[in-house]
């Protein structure tokens, strides 16, 4: 059960959206069917899932308490706890790019989410991971899209297969009880013999998707300009803001502002190059895709403001920093 995205955050839904004909709203006869039948099903959450988080949402907003930790637990708790799941592994994301800031406040969250879902009765794992850089090379909807095909493929980018490993990983271990090496290595044989990417295809013509666009990406949305965002100087990219990043994409279309707005599914940016690389003046640092031309600009110049540059290669960032059982 996904949302949708609001500002530099992307939503799960508005990605599988952008698949022709799919639908993310489905009865409750009809999700357990498709979970039953073929393993896995996405849904949008409904307007009355935890009626009393709208409620004490809306006093939040207004009483400065949108940051106070035990409201974000329980908010959060209440939909996974709602939606009946008996086994729940948590990404809890941490950095510019993510709502709890620094490694301990994530942490505190986790370890607090962990602590209701064990009291309810649940198996809950949360993992940690570093969202203080861009994960993958594809910001976007149907870009997103791509490059989730390309991990289930066993190709794709380093950072976004080893952190999709290491979640899927821990859920094997909480539901079977199999020590890490064992769901490791279950993970990469699914991969590698082809049995995630064809569980992908069963899933999205399950819920109306044209499943032939996993494997011809022309049938995903199309962007009319691919602009080409030049490096200014040389050197190493020390760091990439990964908040900025995200605002950067979003102005291209691919994010709202106000949960009204509409997006642009094919809009986005493409990295060329990511931290730790070293650049040549003139180089391609990114792609800009968007429908509307006049917003290349302004993305690309907060795209520049997300970049740090040094005269040498940055330490090697971890991308699991902690794992809450």
């Amino acid at each position: 059960m996904s949302g949708r995205g609001l500002g530099h955050t992307g939503g799960t839904v508005d990605k599988l959206e952008s698949i022709p004909g799919f639908r993310t709203t489905l009865s409750a006869e009809e999700f357990m069917q498709q979970v039953e039948n073929v393993g896995v099903a996405v849904i949008g959450q409904s307007g009355n899932l935890t009626p009393a988080d709208k409620k004490l949402y809306a006093l939040r907003d207004v009483t400065a308490t949108i940051d106070s930790l035990p409201l974000i637990t329980s908010s959060i708790m209440s939909k996974k706890l709602a939606a009946g799941s008996r086994s729940i592994v948590l990404d809890v994301k941490v950095g510019s790019g993510a709502f709890m800031k620094t490694a301990e406040d994530g942490r505190k969250l986790a370890e607090s989410m962990v602590t209701i879902g064990k009291a309810c009765g649940r198996r809950v794992t949360a993992v940690m991971t570093n969202m203080d850089i861009p994960l993958g090379y594809r910001i976007g909807n149907a870009l997103e899209v791509m490059e989730a095909v390309d991990v289930l493929r066993g190709h794709g980018s380093d950072d976004l297969r080893e952190v999709c490993t290491a979640l899927a990983e821990n859920m094997l271990m909480l539901c079977n009880g199999w020590d890490e090496e064992r769901a490791r290595a279950e993970v990469a044989e699914a991969v590698a013999s082809g049995k995630a990417f064809e569980t992908m295809k069963k899933w999205i013509a399950a819920q109306g998707g044209n499943a032939a666009a996993l494997e011809d990406f022309s049938l995903l949305p199309q962007a009319s300009v691919h602009y080409e965002l030049k490096a200014p100087r040389s050197g190493y990219l020390a760091h990439m803001d990964a908040q900025k990043i995200g605002e950067a994409s979003a102005i291209l279309g691919a994010g709202r502002q106000k949960k009204e707005d509409s997006i642009d599914y094919a809009a986005g940016i493409v990295l060329r190059k990511k931290t730790g690389d070293r650049v040549e003046a003139g180089e391609t640092l990114a792609e800009l895709w968007t429908n509307q031309e006049k917003s290349v600009a302004d993305s690309e110049a907060e795209f520049l403001s997300a970049l740090v540059w040094g005269e040498e290669a940055p330490q090697h960032q971890p991308l699991v920093l902690g794992v809450i059982r």
